[in-house]
């Protein structure tokens, strides 16, 4: 049965490209001031005060997600434990499950060198759109940078469901001096409804004691 969409309510569904989520929150915990992890709740809480300014006239308390789901690729046990990564990834679990996320994990191909993440942005293309058809949210929240992703905000868009990208433009230097670039392609931008970018919100003039900002980051 589809879902009633004559209601004030704002459904949101937010969907991560999980490697685009993480290497984020890395750069705002090892290279940024804020010197932070990106808190999800703190993050979900942000995203409903945006989707509020485009939807509601910010009354953010219509504003509710109803769909989270995380997808990144994940190293064998053997590999994992090579790495001294099962513990890194006991953490990010239960990150997720207290926010309330489905993880959706997907085998790294470890033949490649370096290892190789492969099919988890057509697994997520399929699942949000999928989701998308069955729950008829109103709002789809992508926090994603690949173009590729550009397909499924057309079929999407298709269904009268907006999509808003929470984009990022950052660019840094890492430990050895080597200009690194985690961006949101503006392909993303052009096909979506809505388009926020975290990386500005967060250095802007306004952030500091901004509570809505400051809650992104674990405190």
């Amino acid at each position: 049965m589809l879902a009633d969409t004559n209601t004030p309510l704002k459904r949101i569904a937010i969907f991560y490209d999980g490697t685009f989520f993480v290497n984020t929150s890395f750069y705002y915990r090892y290279t940024h001031a804020r010197n932070r992890f990106i808190d999800f709740m703190g993050l979900h809480e942000y995203v409903k005060h945006k989707v509020a300014d485009f939807e509601t006239s910010s009354n953010v308390s219509l504003c509710q997600i109803v769909e989270a789901h995380f997808f990144r690729g994940r190293f064998s046990l053997s590999s994992a434990k090579s790495k001294n990564a099962l513990e890194t990834d006991r953490l990010q679990d239960q990150l997720l499950m207290y926010a309330g996320i489905v993880s959706h994990y997907y085998p790294m191909n470890e033949k490649k060198e370096p290892p190789e993440e492969k099919g988890i942005d057509v697994w997520l293309a399929l699942e949000s759109y999928d989701l998308a058809v069955h729950k008829r949210f109103d709002v789809m929240v992508l926090f994603a940078g690949d173009q590729d992703y550009v397909p499924l905000i057309r079929k999407v868009n298709g269904l009268g469901t907006r999509v808003l990208i929470l984009g990022v433009d950052i660019e840094y230097e890492d430990s050895k001096g080597k200009k690194r670039y985690i961006k949101t392609s503006p392909a993303l931008f052009k096909e979506s409804s809505y388009v926020v970018m975290l990386s500005e919100d967060v250095d802007s003039k306004t952030a500091k004691g901004n509570r809505t900002i400051d809650d992104i980051f674990q405190q």
